[in-house]
């Protein structure tokens, strides 16, 4: 692996991407809640079906055993639904959202580590559980 200089604190966030991918990863769609409507009535007063978006979260490497779930997503992925959400973090992201759906099945996310290297983060572990039956 190619060592990572201090002046380039992305190339851990390009090395991790590029491992995602490499190891083949699975489908993972971050659901969000949707956009309120502005001059709903129905919505307003809180009659309105609550909307949600499906959103890729890149190359991820899914890791389950037993009970245990655990996603590891690409921080340059996560990044990029930051800023097209204007969310404030990507703490933030993870906490306003309703869970990550992989395989048709809905998983709540427990808790997130963020995996850092040079001062930036390059990971974030998620992990997950599962829907109670």
């Amino acid at each position: 692996m190619a060592q990572i200089s201090q002046a380039d604190p992305n190339g851990v966030m390009r090395q991790a991407q590029t491992a995602l991918r490499t190891l083949g990863g699975c489908v993972a769609l971050l659901r969000v809640p949707g956009l309120a409507a502005s001059g709903n009535d129905a919505e307003q007063l809180g009659l309105a079906t609550p909307s949600f978006q499906d959103l890729s979260l890149g190359p991820v490497a899914w890791h389950k055993a037993n009970s245990n779930s655990r996603l590891m997503v690409s921080a340059e992925a996560v990044l990029q639904l930051v800023q097209s959400f204007a969310s404030d973090s990507a703490e933030v992201l993870f906490e306003t959202a309703v869970g990550v759906l992989i395989d048709d099945t809905l998983y709540t996310i427990a808790n997130v580590v963020t995996a850092e290297a040079v001062g930036s983060p390059y990971a974030y572990w998620l992990t997950l559980q599962p829907p109670v039956r």
